[in-house]
């Protein structure tokens, strides 16, 4: 039995072609349940005229990781989807989710990934959207979080482990940190990028500067920090760390470049290798959207990377580098 849990505050026009894209779909859930997180646009009432069962939450917004621990302890049924407001799932995605866990047993959940088309025009939300897709496209299949933009989860597993954290009230990393604690309960999670939805979000470039950097950023480091250790994958592979590095040493080289000119060749090598390891994310937003996206695509990856790794430098490794020197001490014989 499936329920789908839908999160929302102030969903306007993105809610309706979310809940038309689910009606649309081939597998439909027993249940669907939207949680309105104190809208003041009607988003509940739109919902229960499309047919949804809304739960409503007074009071100030608490954010979705409350909102959907609030919809997971009214659903009934064994495999709870999650699926954002802001997304239009396939004709297939639930279908292909729910065969995807009965068929494996031992899969405590699976997520999928935004498609290669997304909605809204503008060059940010273009780029922003097909990083997204880009990134869950090439990344492990046996995964080490969890995705709730399009995800499902057994029932008693998401219950064993809690849930979501409610201390994130705002879009964060809520669903990364759930992913964390089931892998650490010994539960698989798995990334199937065949399992696809379109991401209706409208970005500005002060939007995802927000969302980077105080939704992503700083929790996801601070969570780094805590535990120690970085999961090798997605957004931290090897590629997304070098690539923080370089673009450091281009901006720092390039800087230095007006009292010791030599130093420009070295911030250009800097920049050439950085885009040579980034080459094929280029060469697809390239194809995507054209040359108007691929050059904006490269400007605004270039400061991702500055600010993602500066926040890493600033937040994880004073934590990680305290973890390292107190257990090097331990080891030390008194």
């Amino acid at each position: 039995m499936l329920s789908v849990l839908v999160p929302v505050y102030n969903g306007g026009h993105d809610l309706e072609r979310c809940l038309a894209a689910i009606a649309d779909g081939t597998r439909q859930p027993e249940e669907l349940i939207v949680i309105d997180d104190a809208s003041t646009d009607g988003s509940g009432a739109l919902a229960k005229q499309l047919g949804a069962r809304v739960v409503t939450l007074s009071g100030e917004p608490k954010g979705p990781a409350n909102a959907r621990n609030r919809g997971a302890m009214v659903a009934s049924g064994d495999i709870i989807v999650f699926v954002d407001a802001d997304v239009a799932a396939h004709s297939d995605t639930l279908a292909r989710l729910e065969q995807r866990m009965l068929t494996d047993d031992s899969l405590a959940g699976v997520f999928g990934s935004y498609d290669d088309a997304p909605t809204a025009p503008n060059l940010v939300s273009q780029y922003k959207n097909l990083q997204h897709h880009w990134v869950h496209q090439h990344g492990r299949r046996h995964a080490n979080t969890f995705w709730a933009g399009c995800g499902a989860i057994r029932r008693d597993a998401f219950l064993a482990v809690g849930g979501y954290n409610p201390a994130y009230g705002r879009p964060a990393i809520e669903d990364i940190e759930l992913g964390l604690r089931l892998t650490e309960h010994g539960l698989r999670i798995e990334l199937d990028r065949d399992i696809q939805c379109t991401h209706l979000k409208r970005w500005s470039l002060l939007t995802l500067l927000r969302a980077d950097i105080l939704g992503r950023a700083v929790p996801w480091c601070r969570e780094i920090a805590r535990r120690g250790h970085a999961p090798h994958d997605l957004n931290l592979n090897d590629t997304a760390r070098w690539s923080g590095v370089l673009s450091w040493a281009m901006l720092l080289s390039l800087g230095a470049s007006f009292w010791l000119t030599r130093l420009a060749l070295v911030a250009f090598g800097c920049f050439t290798i950085l885009v040579l390891l980034n080459r094929s994310f280029y060469r697809f937003l390239w194809q995507q959207g054209g040359w108007r996206l691929g050059l904006a695509g490269v400007v605004l990856h270039l400061c991702y990377y500055l600010y993602s790794s500066a926040v890493f430098a600033c937040v994880a490794a004073p934590g990680l580098a305290w973890r390292r020197l107190r257990a090097t001490k331990r080891a030390q014989p008194s």
